[in-house]
């Protein structure tokens, strides 16, 4: 099946809008003690939570994954590959980029910390540098579940997002209700699953089947999301608001799902229209290096706040007007393009970093039927809790470093790649079309 580029101006989309939403809500202030701080915008300016309507896109972003994993896991079926072997690819590609950012974070927080540096700075830098990571956890559990998820597609076709769908409104209906906060776990798995599972609907044609989908699912979702957010108990913000109660995202709400559903629908309806502006050449050549850098793109792109931090408010450069005022949304316009030309600098940087990951993913990558593929599943076992720490506390608690947490992912990461240590010692490699499968 030849690459659907469509699929890879999703992933791109939907970074690029994760970077600007971050950047854009991130406003910095430097106090008469010379202290920096970051307000938060979505609270201390209210209207701003509309905003995040148009920058919450990461549902296309499990849509494009599910899509892609569909593919990845058929052709890895039909070459006689295992679960465990293309979870453990799948893992790997992950976590070792995210190891590696961590570890050079936690280096300059270790760094710091002995140098002195207030532990308040440190934690809300820590925290800054981390806030992105509540993705990783999710994307690993959904990838270890994919043979299931994928399972219950072929057999049930679109009854299996629809009954997970109800299941995440049950679950959120005790969390809101019953005061639960547990069971909203499940949430994060049910509600992203959706849009993962209508991943898998859209690649086979279940969603393009009959021209009445896509609207009933676009129309559906907005009109649900309407509901839930007007005369319903949810806010109108799609991000995580301090001491709003309930949340939208933490766990992720029905009203989340109903959102995610009508942007579902509306990809849909607009694939045609996109497809033919993705084959023209010039665009192409704008969208696909976005993609190849997505992963570079997500996990740094908070470093450039740190470094105009550093460049402009410590040292008072910085213009600053009031806090959310007319003349302070006018500096957002220069706020933006700097911190963009900062960015294409380190990804720039890392250019070698990248392909060195890439030389040693194909070095390490697990087997397609690996020996010991029970080490695949104990490896995204112990990083997902590591991940959630650091998506919730940062890289600096208190200013201190997370022990436990970077012992999990370094852990977790050496789990994924041990199964192909002992096969190479022991065993012959697979098939090249095995491997390609993946």
């Amino acid at each position: 099946m030849s690459r659907d580029r469509y699929v890879d101006f999703l992933r791109a989309w939907a970074i690029v809008l994760v970077v600007l939403g971050h950047w854009l809500i991130t406003g910095l202030v430097r106090e008469p003690d010379g202290a920096i701080t970051a307000p938060e915008l979505l609270a201390v300016v209210p209207w701003t939570q509309w905003l995040t309507l148009g920058f919450q896109i990461m549902p296309l972003f499990f849509l494009a994954g599910g899509r892609s994993a569909g593919d990845s896991w058929s052709r890895a079926r039909a070459a006689g590959g295992t679960a465990a072997g293309w979870t453990g690819r799948r893992a790997l590609r992950l976590l070792l980029p995210t190891a590696v950012y961590s570890g050079l974070v936690l280096v300059a927080v270790g760094i710091c910390a002995a140098a002195g540096v207030d532990s308040g700075t440190l934690a809300l830098v820590g925290w800054a540098m981390g806030m992105q990571f509540w993705f990783l956890p999710v994307y690993l559990v959904l990838g270890a579940l994919t043979p299931a998820l994928y399972a219950a597609h072929r057999r049930w076709g679109l009854r299996a997002p629809l009954a997970m769908a109800a299941a995440a409104t049950v679950a959120d209906v005790l969390v809101v209700a019953a005061h639960a906060p547990y069971l909203g776990l499940l949430d994060y798995v049910l509600v992203w699953g959706v849009a993962y599972q209508l991943g898998f609907c859209w690649r086979d044609g279940l969603l393009t089947r009959h021209r009445a989908t896509p609207f009933a699912l676009a129309a559906g979702g907005t009109v649900a999301f309407a509901a839930l957010v007007g005369p319903g108990p949810f806010p109108v913000s799609l991000i995580l608001v301090t001491g709003q109660t309930p949340s939208n995202t933490d766990p992720p709400s029905v009203a989340m799902l109903a959102w995610a559903v009508a942007q579902v629908g509306l990809c849909v309806l607009v694939a045609p229209v996109v497809r033919r502006w993705l084959e023209r050449d010039r665009v192409w050549r704008l969208v696909r290096p976005l993609g190849g850098a997505s992963m570079t793109l997500y996990l740094w792109h908070m470093v450039p706040v740190l470094v105009v931090a550093a460049a402009f408010y410590l040292t008072g450069l910085a213009p600053e007007p009031a806090f959310g005022s007319a003349p302070w949304w006018a500096l957002r316009v220069p706020w933006l393009l700097v911190l963009g030309l900062v960015l294409t600098g380190v990804v720039r940087l890392l250019r070698p970093v990248d392909r060195g990951l890439a030389a040693l993913f194909e070095r390490t990558r697990p087997d397609a039927a690996p020996r010991h593929g029970w080490l695949l599943w104990l490896g995204p076992a112990a990083a997902v809790p590591a991940l959630a720490r650091f998506a919730v506390e940062g890289f600096a608690p208190d200013g201190r470093l997370p022990v436990l947490p970077a012992v999990g992912l370094a852990l977790g990461t050496a789990l994924v790649v041990l199964p192909r240590v002992v096969t190479r010692r022991g065993t012959p490699e697979p098939k090249d079309a095995l491997e390609q499968a993946a």
